[in-house]
């Protein structure tokens, strides 16, 4: 035992700062890999320290909740902290919560955000100059608040003292790297193989299934055009222009998409694009008007009137 710091010798200090509504996905794959680590050395070479606001547990998105070990704030000698977060954040905001995190940020603590985690770490103001990743579902709400950003769509990112992860599974593989990187790959190996996570991901991994998974076609042109569209939410390109990406003239563009999708090509795209605003009213705290322009409506009123016919409601009263 380390009696300077009450932690056994040797063992690093991990913080866990869940977020209200977290996932118990994105929390179990961060925390499992260190309990398995200290399991299978047969000796703590992790500390799991549980951070919160106050004193009471903290609940996730289903029926679990994570009691805490200290608060934030409390004066702890931390080696990193993760902080997880799911659900709606777009309203967050928390001013001391950002003024500890820089605090532990100049004393030298690793940052880690998983999931909507990122998003906190970035309204802190500590991933400016920094590469980041987070969840899909956050990244164009981020985008749109944060442009200069170096935001990636990879399953999770270690730049310096800074490691961000999409969630879900993905911390698995983060993990992966970190106990590699502090005890070995073949110890992380043995690590992985507890969970049966025989194939370990790069971090370059894709977030989401390929194109074609995700379309429902494997037919080039409706992918030409999918990915184009996809490309081009701010900025919508017309029929002729999707079909020329595509190698096909615009009636055959027109019946590929039926045939194959259900719909003509024009619709599919303004549906991506309702698509993609509902994410935008969901995760994020633009106003109307700047959500319609970013995907590429001309006008508050023009958006309200496709979102509604789309989803059967005003998106003021879906926010």
């Amino acid at each position: 035992m380390d009696h300077g710091t009450g932690r056994p010798a040797g063992a690093a200090r991990i913080g866990i700062l869940p977020i209200a509504d977290f996932a118990v996905m994105s929390y179990a794959a961060t925390v499992e890999p260190l309990r398995a680590a200290n399991l299978l050395a047969d000796r703590p070479l992790y500390e799991i320290i549980h951070l919160a606001a106050d004193d009471a547990p903290v609940r996730s998105s289903g029926a679990a909740a994570v009691p805490p070990d200290a608060r934030v704030g409390d004066a702890l000698r931390l080696d990193m902290l993760f902080v997880i977060a799911g659900g709606d954040i777009s309203d967050f905001s928390d001013p001391p919560l950002y003024r500890w995190l820089a605090r532990l940020a100049r004393e030298g603590v690793q940052l880690g955000g998983v999931s909507g985690g990122p998003v906190i770490l970035a309204r802190a103001g500590l991933m400016a100059g920094r590469r980041m990743t987070l969840h899909w579902e956050y990244a164009e709400a981020l985008a749109e608040m944060s442009p200069d950003l170096a935001v990636e769509r990879t399953l999770y990112v270690i730049d310096r003292d800074r490691m961000t992860c999409a969630g879900g599974t993905a911390p698995l593989d983060m993990m992966h790297a970190l106990i590699a990187r502090q005890h070995g790959p073949i110890f992380a190996r043995r690590v992985s193989d507890w969970f049966m996570h025989t194939d370990i991901r790069p971090p370059i991994g894709p977030q989401r299934a390929g194109l074609a998974q995700r379309v429902g076609s494997h037919t080039p042109a409706v992918l030409d055009a999918v990915e184009a569209m996809e490309s081009h939410v701010a900025d919508p390109l017309d029929l002729n222009q999707l079909a020329s990406i595509a190698g096909v003239s615009a009636r055959q563009l027109n019946r590929l998409f039926a045939d194959q999708l259900g719909q003509p090509a024009m619709r599919y795209y303004r549906a991506l694009r309702l698509d993609r605003a509902r994410s935008l009213l969901r995760n994020s705290a633009l106003p109307l008007t700047q959500i319609a322009l970013a995907t590429g409506f001309a006008n508050s009123s023009h958006f309200s009137r496709a979102y509604s016919e789309q989803f059967g409601q005003a998106p003021s009263r879906y926010r």
